[in-house]
């Protein structure tokens, strides 16, 4: 049977979106293969097709994860401008606190993952997210580049950490509580 061009690649994209949600609801050491595959309603041979091993798969799903934040960052400056940061500060503490685990943002939700992980993927996390910093200390625009990055450091981890606590929480009110507070700081951290 001959496939239409790019339906590997689409498929391919479709099982990592897959295997992602797997990590990011499960954790590493929660899901394995199987369950992955399962997730991704593949066979384990498939599964094998795309991704040589579980650590493998993880380390796509962690780089695939920052880009798309990366990518997001960028979005957001260039849709709004100077006033991109106020939207992203929303949208992360509005949307990445309220989502389904599985489709939060991969810095929340696989960073604890990566830090037990092996050195190969920490290397590419380390990597990636040098990329998210980039971006974001690039959109800010007081200061100097140092200071611009030093603030980008400390909302992303504002960000990252506090939807982390509110998620954990288990309590919608004390959640948006958290989240009004979030919001304060993180734009005192960007003005």
């Amino acid at each position: 049977m001959r496939y239409k061009p790019g339906h590997r690649e689409e498929s391919r994209e479709r099982i990592l979106s897959a295997v992602g949600r797997g990590f990011r609801k499960h954790g590493y050491e929660g899901i394995g293969v199987d369950g992955l595959a399962k997730e991704a309603g593949v066979t384990s041979g498939a599964f094998y097709g795309h991704f040589p091993s579980k650590e493998a798969a993880f380390r796509e799903v962690v780089v695939h994860g920052l880009e798309e934040l990366h990518e997001g960052v960028e979005r957001l400056q260039k849709e709004y401008g100077s006033r991109w940061v106020g939207a992203f500060i929303d949208f992360y503490l509005d949307t990445k606190r309220t989502c389904d685990l599985g489709e939060a943002c991969a810095l929340q939700a696989l960073t604890s993952e990566v830090v037990r992980s092996s050195a190969s993927v920490r290397a590419n996390y380390r990597d990636e997210f040098s990329k998210v910093l980039d971006a974001v200390a690039l959109g800010l625009t007081q200061d100097t580049v140092a200071e611009r990055r030093e603030r980008a450091w400390a909302l992303m981890s504002l960000l990252s950490g506090g939807v982390t606590i509110a998620r954990a929480l288990g309590d919608d009110a004390l959640a948006l509580e958290a989240a009004k507070a979030l919001r304060s700081a993180a734009i005192a951290i960007v003005t």
